[in-house]
């Protein structure tokens, strides 16, 4: 073992977490989102077209904290690098989203498909600076 810590101490057995991502005017903008973790990575499954995703264009930069769903943050925020993962490399992400969010995830895209909601759905991958 390496002795190195954790990454993302503060978010195990969390529900939601606090993006931010930031403008290009240094802005922070932060939003609650699901999020899985699998080894020193977190995925998170968005709108390929949200104000996040424009953000992350810009500036790869983030920072993640545990929160509740309306973003109250639950603890200190950790500075880390986010890359939109190309769907090649989508399959980790959707593994630990199934696996932790099961019925629910089921349920958000049963609404998406009758709602012939036209969201296009993309994974981000986030690991600490």
């Amino acid at each position: 073992m390496s002795g190195s810590p954790k990454p993302f101490v503060g978010l195990e057995r969390q529900e939601y977490m606090s993006l931010t991502t930031f403008r290009k005017t240094g802005v922070p903008v932060s939003t609650p989102v699901w999020f899985a973790q699998a080894e020193n990575r977190l995925y998170v499954l968005t709108d390929k077209k949200s104000g996040k995703v424009k953000r992350i264009r810009n500036n790869s930069a983030v920072t993640v904290a545990p929160c509740t769903s309306s973003g109250k943050l639950l603890g200190s925020a950790v500075e880390a690098q986010v890359r939109i993962l190309p769907p090649e490399e989508e399959s980790a992400a959707v593994r630990a989203l199934n696996k932790k969010y099961s019925w629910k995830k089921k349920v958000f895209e049963l609404m998406l498909v009758l709602q012939r909601s036209k969201r296009q759905n993309i994974y981000l991958e986030i690991v600490e600076r």
